[in-house]
């Protein structure tokens, strides 16, 4: 498949991360994590969301989003979150078939949860017939692009505590939502209260592997025994941690996120203005969401993969990454505008 648009899932491997698995991959070392480069990354992690942080290792985001909320919910409580989001489209029900708990989904018009969104689904506490809302999950950034500002995402906190309520957010892309917003990661989710994270790599270079990061210490208890029931304990960890370690070191997630944002806002600046062409959500991050006509998508779909994200809507979405490259941008607008005009 050539370089294009269709997912930041879709690229190949940072080539420090496939060099920091080589370097691992000598001799022999404890299963499961118990080995030191797991606890050399986890230090990592440390540095990034503050010392109380604790990692676990996982396969993959819907491993992470489903332990997350196994740790943060019992089976009669819910979760509110916007009805674009990757738990509610993107898991097959893996939250409700593995924890059995209610997901309370809200409209958005940009995919980001309000405060007065959030509220239309907080009734019904200490009523025996209703699933107890217990939790918010906000994607950051949302799966059409949008970003929380570090306000926004500080009021969705001050909400949940108001009524006892945990938060998780969904980071596969963090590191694009923190380049975007200039900040640090801590900022973005410790010293605002978030209680935990799935934060993830694999869409900004890593092989395989994301990570499950809790930020409030009443929920690690018992957390090692969940990943092992959910299946997402992985016996040569190092593997996973050897690439987290690569994409801290010398700030290597801020220059491929860097990257594909800009790429996007190439992307965005080359078909803006192309008669047809309407880009219907703030390009925030690295993905850019446009409606044209379905005749010319779906030429323009024999040459290139992409989704298309609502098809009735003739919405759909082209991702940038850390290897997309100017060129292909311009081959890709150039062949886009020569449809268009025809």
């Amino acid at each position: 498949m050539k370089r294009g648009f269709g997912s930041d899932n879709h690229s190949g491997i940072c080539p420090e991360v496939l060099e920091a698995i080589a370097r691992v991959n000598e001799g022999h070392a404890l299963a499961y994590g118990d080995d030191e480069y797991c606890a050399a990354t986890e230090k990592k992690f440390q540095q990034a969301f503050g010392a109380q942080a604790k990692v676990f290792f996982a396969f993959n985001g819907t491993g992470c989003n489903t332990l997350c909320i196994d740790a943060m919910l019992r089976s009669h409580e819910a979760v509110v979150c916007a009805e674009t989001a990757h738990i509610n489209v993107d898991e097959c029900g893996a939250p409700q078939r593995i924890v059995g708990c209610r997901l309370l989904t809200v409209p958005t018009p940009d995919g980001k949860l309000t405060p007065e969104l959030v509220k239309t689904q907080l009734h019904g506490f200490g009523f025996e017939h209703h699933s107890q809302p217990k939790m918010i999950s906000i994607t950051q950034p949302t799966e059409l692009g949008t970003l929380y500002s570090l306000d926004e995402t500080k009021a969705l906190v001050a909400l949940a505590k108001e009524h006892g309520m945990l938060v998780h957010i969904d980071g596969a892309r963090l590191g694009n939502a923190a380049v975007a917003l200039g900040c640090a990661f801590k900022e973005m989710t410790t010293d605002i209260g978030v209680d935990a994270v799935s934060f993830g790599g694999t869409k900004n270079g890593l092989m395989m592997g994301e990570a499950v990061v809790l930020l409030n210490p009443t929920l690690h208890e018992g957390f090692k025994y969940r990943r092992k029931q959910a299946m997402q304990l992985c016996s040569k960890m190092r593997f996973i941690a050897a690439q987290f370690d690569a994409y801290f070191e010398n700030d290597l997630w801020k220059r491929n996120a860097e990257h594909s944002n800009r790429m996007a806002q190439l992307l965005y600046k080359a078909v803006k203005d192309i008669p047809g062409v309407k880009v219907v959500y703030p390009v925030q991050a690295n993905g850019v969401f446009v409606q044209l006509p379905s005749k010319v998508w779906t030429e323009l779909q024999k040459h290139y993969f992409f989704y298309d994200w609502d098809e009735a809507a003739d919405i759909v979405r082209w991702m940038c990454t850390f290897d997309t490259t100017e060129a292909d941008i311009n081959v890709f607008a150039t062949l886009l505008k020569k449809l268009m005009m025809a």
